[in-house]
Protein backbone atom coordinates (compact mmCIF):
# COMPACT_ATOMS: atom_id res chain seq x y z
CA UNK A 1 0.00 0.00 0.00
CA UNK A 2 1.46 3.32 -1.16
CA UNK A 3 2.12 5.81 1.72
CA UNK A 4 0.05 8.09 0.78
CA UNK A 5 -2.81 5.89 0.91
CA UNK A 6 -1.80 4.85 4.17
CA UNK A 7 -1.83 8.58 5.52
CA UNK A 8 -5.53 9.23 3.65
CA UNK A 9 -6.70 6.11 5.75
CA UNK A 10 -5.63 7.24 9.12
CA UNK A 11 -6.27 11.20 8.48
CA UNK A 12 -10.15 9.70 7.42
CA UNK A 13 -10.52 7.30 10.77
CA UNK A 14 -9.39 10.78 12.72
CA UNK A 15 -11.89 12.62 10.96
CA UNK A 16 -14.72 9.90 11.90
CA UNK A 17 -13.46 9.99 15.06
CA UNK A 18 -13.94 14.15 14.88
CA UNK A 19 -17.03 13.66 13.49
CA UNK A 20 -18.89 11.12 15.94
CA UNK A 21 -17.47 13.49 18.73
CA UNK A 22 -19.03 16.82 17.19
CA UNK A 23 -22.34 14.86 16.67
CA UNK A 24 -22.31 13.93 20.22
CA UNK A 25 -21.23 17.37 21.56
CA UNK A 26 -24.45 18.86 19.66
CA UNK A 27 -26.85 16.22 20.61
CA UNK A 28 -25.76 16.78 24.18
CA UNK A 29 -25.89 20.60 23.82
CA UNK A 30 -28.47 22.05 25.83
CA UNK A 31 -29.77 24.45 23.35
CA UNK A 32 -33.38 24.91 24.96
CA UNK A 33 -34.47 25.15 28.74
CA UNK A 34 -37.59 22.85 27.42
CA UNK A 35 -37.18 19.64 26.69
CA UNK A 36 -37.91 18.75 22.42
CA UNK A 37 -41.17 17.53 21.85
CA UNK A 38 -39.47 15.29 19.05
CA UNK A 39 -36.36 12.94 18.72
CA UNK A 40 -33.35 13.97 16.70
CA UNK A 41 -31.86 11.60 14.56
CA UNK A 42 -28.93 9.33 15.54
CA UNK A 43 -26.28 10.50 13.05
CA UNK A 44 -23.55 8.56 14.32
CA UNK A 45 -25.34 5.61 13.11
CA UNK A 46 -26.08 7.56 9.92
CA UNK A 47 -22.46 8.10 9.18
CA UNK A 48 -21.46 5.01 10.36
CA UNK A 49 -23.75 3.39 7.82
CA UNK A 50 -22.40 6.35 4.96
CA UNK A 51 -18.71 5.00 5.81
CA UNK A 52 -19.18 1.90 6.33
CA UNK A 53 -20.93 1.27 2.39
CA UNK A 54 -18.51 3.81 0.79
CA UNK A 55 -15.30 2.63 2.10
CA UNK A 56 -14.94 -0.05 4.65
CA UNK A 57 -11.65 0.73 5.19
CA UNK A 58 -12.19 3.97 6.60
CA UNK A 59 -14.01 2.34 9.73
CA UNK A 60 -12.68 -0.37 11.13
CA UNK A 61 -14.38 -2.42 13.70
CA UNK A 62 -12.61 -1.37 17.42
CA UNK A 63 -13.06 2.55 15.74
CA UNK A 64 -16.82 1.78 15.48
CA UNK A 65 -17.36 -0.33 18.45
CA UNK A 66 -15.75 2.53 20.88
CA UNK A 67 -17.26 5.67 19.10
CA UNK A 68 -20.61 3.76 19.57
CA UNK A 69 -20.02 2.42 23.15
CA UNK A 70 -19.03 5.97 24.12
CA UNK A 71 -22.49 6.91 22.22
CA UNK A 72 -24.32 4.51 24.05
CA UNK A 73 -22.45 5.89 27.37
CA UNK A 74 -22.95 9.65 26.89
CA UNK A 75 -26.70 9.37 25.49
CA UNK A 76 -27.38 7.12 28.48
CA UNK A 77 -29.13 4.03 26.40
CA UNK A 78 -28.19 0.64 28.08
CA UNK A 79 -24.28 0.29 27.33
CA UNK A 80 -23.19 -1.33 24.78
CA UNK A 81 -26.80 -3.18 23.26
CA UNK A 82 -27.28 -0.28 20.69
CA UNK A 83 -23.78 -0.28 19.95
CA UNK A 84 -24.14 -4.21 19.19
CA UNK A 85 -26.71 -3.87 17.01
CA UNK A 86 -25.06 -0.75 15.38
CA UNK A 87 -21.63 -2.71 15.02
CA UNK A 88 -23.57 -5.99 13.67
CA UNK A 89 -25.75 -3.75 10.66
CA UNK A 90 -22.00 -1.75 9.83
CA UNK A 91 -20.28 -5.06 9.67
CA UNK A 92 -23.00 -6.29 7.27
CA UNK A 93 -23.28 -3.34 5.36
CA UNK A 94 -19.15 -3.85 4.97
CA UNK A 95 -19.25 -7.21 3.64
CA UNK A 96 -21.95 -5.80 1.28
CA UNK A 97 -20.34 -2.78 0.24
CA UNK A 98 -19.18 -4.51 -3.00
CA UNK A 99 -22.54 -5.15 -4.15
CA UNK A 100 -23.86 -1.70 -2.96
CA UNK A 101 -20.64 -0.25 -5.14
CA UNK A 102 -22.80 -1.44 -8.20
CA UNK A 103 -26.17 -0.37 -7.64
CA UNK A 104 -27.63 2.89 -7.20
CA UNK A 105 -28.21 4.82 -4.16
CA UNK A 106 -32.03 3.61 -3.69
CA UNK A 107 -30.86 0.51 -3.23
CA UNK A 108 -28.32 1.62 -0.87
CA UNK A 109 -30.90 3.65 0.78
CA UNK A 110 -33.30 0.76 1.33
CA UNK A 111 -30.64 -1.55 2.33
CA UNK A 112 -29.40 0.86 4.97
CA UNK A 113 -33.51 1.35 5.81
CA UNK A 114 -34.03 -2.45 6.65
CA UNK A 115 -30.69 -2.53 8.76
CA UNK A 116 -32.41 0.62 10.80
CA UNK A 117 -35.60 -0.73 10.88
CA UNK A 118 -34.41 -4.14 11.81
CA UNK A 119 -32.28 -3.35 14.37
CA UNK A 120 -34.55 -1.38 16.22
CA UNK A 121 -36.73 -3.77 16.23
CA UNK A 122 -34.16 -6.21 17.88
CA UNK A 123 -33.39 -3.71 20.07
CA UNK A 124 -36.83 -3.25 21.53
CA UNK A 125 -37.21 -6.84 21.44
CA UNK A 126 -34.40 -7.56 23.54
CA UNK A 127 -35.16 -4.86 26.12
CA UNK A 128 -38.09 -6.30 26.65
CA UNK A 129 -36.47 -9.36 27.37
CA UNK A 130 -34.54 -8.32 29.73
CA UNK A 131 -36.94 -6.16 31.27
CA UNK A 132 -35.03 -3.01 30.90
CA UNK A 133 -37.34 0.00 31.37
CA UNK A 134 -37.54 1.34 27.58
CA UNK A 135 -37.84 4.49 25.44
CA UNK A 136 -41.07 6.12 24.44
CA UNK A 137 -42.02 3.70 21.10
CA UNK A 138 -43.56 6.88 19.64
CA UNK A 139 -39.67 9.05 20.11
CA UNK A 140 -37.80 6.18 18.86
CA UNK A 141 -40.17 5.55 15.90
CA UNK A 142 -39.67 9.65 15.67
CA UNK A 143 -35.87 8.92 15.56
CA UNK A 144 -35.55 6.06 13.17
CA UNK A 145 -37.39 7.85 10.82
CA UNK A 146 -35.22 10.79 10.90
CA UNK A 147 -32.38 8.94 10.90
CA UNK A 148 -33.82 7.21 7.89
CA UNK A 149 -35.12 10.31 5.93
CA UNK A 150 -31.56 12.13 7.11
CA UNK A 151 -29.44 9.92 5.72
CA UNK A 152 -29.73 11.54 2.14
CA UNK A 153 -28.35 14.46 3.07
CA UNK A 154 -25.33 12.03 5.38
CA UNK A 155 -24.40 10.73 2.16
CA UNK A 156 -24.33 13.92 0.49
CA UNK A 157 -22.41 15.70 2.58
CA UNK A 158 -19.92 12.66 3.00
CA UNK A 159 -19.75 12.34 -0.59
CA UNK A 160 -19.11 16.23 -1.19
CA UNK A 161 -17.49 17.64 1.98
CA UNK A 162 -15.52 15.15 3.24
CA UNK A 163 -14.95 12.89 -0.22
CA UNK A 164 -15.88 9.54 0.99
CA UNK A 165 -17.11 8.07 -2.18
CA UNK A 166 -17.74 4.61 -3.00
CA UNK A 167 -14.94 2.23 -3.68
CA UNK A 168 -14.04 1.81 -7.53
CA UNK A 169 -12.36 -1.44 -8.87
CA UNK A 170 -8.61 -0.75 -8.03
CA UNK A 171 -8.82 0.28 -4.56
CA UNK A 172 -6.91 -0.68 -1.82
CA UNK A 173 -8.32 -2.88 0.77
CA UNK A 174 -7.35 -2.61 4.27
CA UNK A 175 -4.62 -5.15 3.97
CA UNK A 176 -3.30 -3.49 0.83
CA UNK A 177 -4.90 -5.30 -1.45
CA UNK A 178 -7.15 -4.90 -4.56
CA UNK A 179 -10.93 -4.59 -4.28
Amino acid sequence: MSEDQSSRIWIMRGWFVVLGLATLFIHLLPLSAMSRPWATPDLMLGFAFAWSVRKPVYVPVILLGLMLLLSDLLLQRPPGLWAFLGLLCCENLQSRAKRLRASNFATEWATVIAMLVGATILYRIILAILLVEQPNLGSQLIQTITTILYYPVIVFATHVLMGVRKGVPGDMDARGGRI
